[in-house]
């Protein structure tokens, strides 16, 4: 069992903590708990200068040097703490740094409800497994024979056929019945590469109706998109070796991953509200009567500061558009102001939680709109990358993986 050290606070008194236990145990998972003593918490308070006024967020900072003092066999870290609390979310993020520091542990963050349950951490948990399991797999570096990767997601599904390393054929179309959605893209990919199912060696499925498509196309590999989409993003960009940050913007939440050699070693999903995701620009695009790829644009010629944006939630962000297009406001300058509020909460919400390194490469469907890309540049002050087939990132990386484990299963 892959063991998985817990540094928490209020898990216990908001009734988490048995969520975390459960979501740990169904990917084969041990929650363990450093062991420390006052004393020890004591003079870590002491060592680090930084006093927090709960003896809970005491003892995450103890726990947190116990592991790296070499006190602990953790695998991985799971940190969170409660999104009420202010001092917490500094703590949590201190006690990242701590350990991306001193430790090459793969660490997931997350704040949690009182009303959090076991299934919204499963993604989180089964990333931490398959990064201390699969970590061989995550190292390959290339794609051979053919193989055929398919990413499930909230909003659309994408097909992936690869043809010894190079993409030879894409399928994309709007999720409605899962494993229709998918026939159809897999179909499409299928075309575009000319090939049929017959000629595919390797099938790897991800997102999330990963598990039921991968039944339903016999997949060698099902694996979550936490791990698979940074591969395929760390491939596309060309940085599969050295540092990197992935941004996820998908169609109902976002992941930030930072990478070390194409392999997570932090990452952080999700968001307080749609309103920081794809879904978002889907409603502004349809407010203002243009497409996806027109709201782009318009958002690249517009200026954010003339229109007030004051709500992180997708209702009131919606709202507050509405409101600036009654007093007259300019299309573009609508466009622009919704690309810059979901840059804005990716910054605030996902990338204070990992170590930002480096080149950043921006993927998911938004990735495609290029004033998205101006204002996450504008708010980050620093270049984007935007692979090629940046929108089928998930799909990519599901291929690549899917051959490897093949490859890796015959060696064995």
């Amino acid at each position: 069992m892959v063991k998985i050290a817990e540094l928490t606070c209020g898990a216990e008194y908001s009734g988490v903590q048995k969520e975390i236990e459960k979501a740990a145990a169904a990917v084969g998972g041990e929650i363990i708990f450093p062991e420390v003593d006052l004393d020890y918490i004591d003079k870590v308070e002491e060592y680090l200068g930084f006093e927090v006024a709960s003896a809970n967020l005491k003892l995450m900072f103890a726990r947190a040097m116990s592991i790296i003092e070499g006190n602990t066999d953790a695998e991985a870290v799971f940190i969170a703490t409660c999104f009420r609390c202010a001092e917490g979310a500094l703590v949590r993020n201190e006690v990242r740094r701590l350990i991306q520091q001193h430790t090459d542990l793969p660490v997931v963050m997350y704040s949690f409800t009182e009303r959090t349950k076991a299934s919204e951490l499963l993604t989180r948990m089964e990333a931490l497994a398959t990064i201390v399991e699969r970590k061989s797999l995550l190292a390959r570096k290339k794609q051979e024979g053919i193989s055929l990767g398919i990413d499930s997601g909230s909003t659309t599904t994408k097909a992936v056929v690869m043809q010894d390393n190079e993409v030879v054929g894409t399928g994309w179309v709007y999720t409605r019945d899962v494993i229709e959605s998918a026939k159809e893209a897999v179909d499409n990919a299928l075309k575009e590469a000319g090939l049929k199912i017959e000629d595919i060696e390797t099938i790897g499925t991800t997102g999330y109706g990963r598990h039921t498509i991968g039944e339903y196309f016999k997949a060698d590999l099902i694996q979550e998109e936490l791990t698979v989409n940074s591969k395929g993003a760390a491939f596309l960009a060309d940085k599969q070796e050295g540092e990197a940050t992935v941004i996820d913007i998908g169609g109902m939440d976002n992941k930030a991953i930072s990478l070390n050699n194409a392999i997570p070693d932090s990452f952080t999903m999700g968001g307080i509200c749609a309103g920081a995701s794809g879904r978002f620009f889907e409603i502004t695009a349809r407010r203002l009567g243009v497409s996806i790829q027109e709201l782009g644009e318009l958002a690249a010629k517009g200026d954010w500061r003339k229109i007030n944006m004051n709500s992180y939630c997708i209702v009131f962000g919606i709202q507050d558009l509405v409101t600036a297009l009654a007093e007259g406001a300019k299309a573009e300058d609508v466009a622009a102001a919704a690309a810059h509020s979901v840059a804005e909460q990716i910054y605030e919400q996902q990338l204070q939680e990992v170590d930002v390194r480096d080149p950043v490469i921006l993927v998911g469907g938004s990735s495609l709109l290029k004033g998205m890309v101006l204002a996450l540049e504008e708010i980050l002050g620093r270049k984007i990358i935007v692979p090629p087939y940046s929108q089928h990132i998930g799909a990519v990386g599901a291929a690549l993986l899917a051959s490897g484990f093949r490859y890796m299963k015959k060696k064995d």
